[in-house]
């Protein structure tokens, strides 16, 4: 991929929108599980972290987001991530115990680079 002037300005971040539905009920547990040890989990592996935000209209609503300097690096962190003990020895199962549901990761490259990335038809 050839880096076009909008990229370099800036700097190719990708930003992840994440949407969780809490189980009723269960959000101030989500909000201290998340801020304790997911937000320092992704962090330790360079992820950035914005949020967690609530849905005024929907307290069960949780929103936040995570940036990564390009796809690439959004690949490689999220396998670190995943991969670790901390994740695989009982966080997975903590946070998915919490979740009712969630909305697939909506993944955002600015307009402005996507616009003037020339392999992108």
């Amino acid at each position: 991929m050839n880096d076009s002037p909008a990229e370099s300005q800036f700097n190719g971040v990708i930003t992840e929108i994440r949407m969780y539905r809490i189980k009723a009920g269960r959000g101030e547990e989500f909000l201290r599980c998340f801020d304790t040890s997911v937000a320092p989990l992704l962090r330790s592996k360079g992820i950035a972290v914005v949020g967690p935000f609530c849905d005024i209209e929907n307290g069960d609503t949780i929103v936040w987001l995570r940036t990564f300097p390009s796809l690439e690096d959004r690949e490689r962190m999220l396998d670190d991530f995943y991969a670790s003990d901390e994740w695989r020895s009982g966080l997975k199962e903590i946070t998915g115990d919490l979740i009712e549901d969630q909305s697939h990761a909506i993944v955002l490259l600015p307009a402005r680079v996507l616009s003037d990335r020339r392999d992108i038809e």
